[in-house]
């Protein structure tokens, strides 16, 4: 009786060892599953950067077209943090320059979602930029050679010491940098969105039709806002008018080449006057 006593014990103490090893392996397998579905999750699908298809005829590449656009609704908080250090979005920057090293990225971000929510896309004129309001225009000139390139900033980066942009890679071989990875540049500021209270310059209120669409078209190659022809059919009036325009900095700016072309100084009007 003893003896059958004492082998259930040794039994029922290798059963436990053996389902204390059983728990033990199968956590270890869970931890492991866990982790490699974390990573097989990850925003992007491949762990490293890596070159694209080549851009095979360079000549093709043109600037990105500057033009008016109103400010995205992501990716322009008052501030953000990356790696513990804190980066504040500028308001406005036009005009504004900056010296630094530019750098690329590549298919690892390719079809992914940039800050302003928009999709990568490495064969476009893009950029980011890790404080500039979005979507902004730079020019990018490298300082050893003076080659340029304008590009339309659509993301936040990089977030290396001494580098101040990262280009698409359609932009970086526009540049002549995708092989060397980097480059010293100079980065003007061409033009940011555009936020708060807008008006609209009269330039001139014609009765003929087609002097209206001359002068039209004539304002439209000198500056990048639209331009609208409003009819006063009461009137008989054709009312030449440019605009939307943020008031302030780029309003003087229309109003500066008007007086350059010896054009007349506008009427200046709030929406409400329209």
């Amino acid at each position: 009786m003893q003896t059958h006593t004492q082998n259930n014990v040794v039994e029922n103490t290798i059963s436990i060892s053996v389902n204390k090893r059983l728990i033990l392996v199968i956590s270890l397998l869970v931890i492991a599953s866990t982790y490699l579905t974390g990573c097989s999750t990850s925003r992007y699908q491949h762990a490293q950067d890596f070159v694209p298809n080549p851009i095979l005829d360079p000549s093709v590449l043109v600037d990105a077209q500057v033009k008016p656009e109103p400010l995205s609704a992501m990716g322009n908080p008052k501030r953000y943090t990356v790696w513990g250090k804190e980066y504040r979005v500028q308001n406005r920057a036009v005009g504004s320059v900056q010296e630094g090293l530019a750098s690329w990225y590549g298919m690892k971000f390719h079809g992914h979602a940039t800050s302003n929510g928009e999709i990568y896309d490495v064969y476009q004129m893009t950029a980011a930029h890790k404080s500039l309001p979005l979507p902004s225009y730079v020019k990018v000139t490298r300082k050893d050679n003076n080659e340029s390139v304008i590009v339309r900033v659509n993301d936040r980066g990089p977030f290396h010491q001494g580098r101040i942009i990262d280009l698409s890679y359609a932009a970086a071989v526009k540049l002549g940098i995708h092989k060397m990875g980097t480059a010293e540049v100079l980065m003007e500021v061409l033009s940011t969105p555009h936020t708060g209270p807008e008006k609209w310059l009269q330039v001139s209120a014609l009765s003929n039709a087609d002097s209206a669409n001359a002068l039209k078209s004539k304002l439209q190659q000198l500056q990048s806002w639209p331009v609208n022809i409003v009819h006063d059919s009461l009137k008989k009036l054709y009312r030449v008018r440019i605009g939307p325009v943020p008031d302030g900095f780029e309003t003087e700016k229309v109003n500066q080449i008007l007086a350059e072309q010896q054009l007349p100084a506008p009427l200046i009007l709030a929406e409400h006057q329209l």
